[in-house]
């Protein structure tokens, strides 16, 4: 832990009000040092709105460091902290949260984590997946965010689910027209039928983007994570799967054996 680090961490440790634990995590979030993580992790579970909002945005810069102990935080019983974990989590976009954010977007009570998951999860880090598993993960995001957008009775938990739409569109491979054609439908639906104005001009919104063709900018960085990290994505993608769909086409087993071979060798071989 650097010098400088001591003296924020202290304070937050030592605030006696809401307004000072407040001033003192988003001093801590403001450092970006991946020594802040465990204290900012522990605001998360503090019954303070305003210094957990500051944790999530520190969590959020600092980005794949922070992962690992948030999906921790996930297994605990602490259902605030968790709701602030999967807030952090979409906001990373660490392909290790991607089956976290799948669930929470579809069946969460809170409309706020529904909302977060959803936004999230258009927004993956889609150049670390590994392109056997890039399709599985996509088509799973797809159906999410169509429930989504299709189900939810909360205006801005579809309004993310647009948003969420719209950055899949940009990520999948121009090849896949029938996935575009989908979100494309929705779309026009939405623009015509949903009760909120703000969800149908935000479709309005997208399409021009999307008709406009706005270019994505290449992403430089490699994934940090390992063969093992990316067998347990995609046996929490079969086990999702083997939960909605009964039919073995749509989840062979014998399919994600051959996928966790193939991405562990090219892994290994990278």
């Amino acid at each position: 832990m650097s010098d400088s680090l001591s003296p924020l961490i202290r304070a937050v440790e030592a605030a006696d009000s809401s307004t000072l634990l407040t001033e003192a995590v988003q001093n801590l979030a403001a450092a970006r040092q991946t020594g802040a993580i465990p204290t900012l992790i522990a605001a998360l579970s503090y019954n303070n709105p305003g210094a957990a909002v500051a944790a999530v945005e520190g969590l959020i810069h600092l980005g794949e460091p922070a992962v690992p102990a948030l999906i921790e935080l996930l297994d605990l019983h602490n259902y605030t902290a968790r709701s602030w974990a999967i807030r952090a989590l979409a906001g990373i976009g660490d392909p290790r949260g991607l089956v976290t954010l799948l669930g929470v977007a579809t069946a969460d009570f809170s409309l706020s984590v529904r909302r977060a998951a959803a936004r999230g999860l258009g927004m993956m880090k889609w150049h670390w997946f590994p392109a056997d598993l890039l399709e599985v993960a996509q088509e799973e995001v797809l159906e999410a965010l169509l429930f989504v957008a299709q189900q939810d009775d909360e205006w801005v938990v579809r309004y993310a689910a647009v948003v969420g739409l719209q950055s899949l569109t940009g990520a999948v491979d121009e090849t896949y027209s029938e996935w575009r054609s989908r979100i494309h439908s929705q779309f026009e639906y939405m623009a015509n039928h949903d009760q909120s104005a703000a969800v149908r001009a935000r479709v309005w919104m997208a399409q021009q983007q999307i008709q406009a063709g706005a270019i994505v900018p290449p992403v430089e960085d490699r994934s940090p994570l390992s063969s093992t990290d990316w067998q347990v994505i995609l046996e929490g993608l079969y086990s999702r799967k083997g939960q909605e769909r009964l039919v073995l086409a749509e989840g062979d087993p014998r399919r994600y054996h051959g996928l966790a071979v193939s991405i562990a060798q090219k892994t290994e071989n990278s």
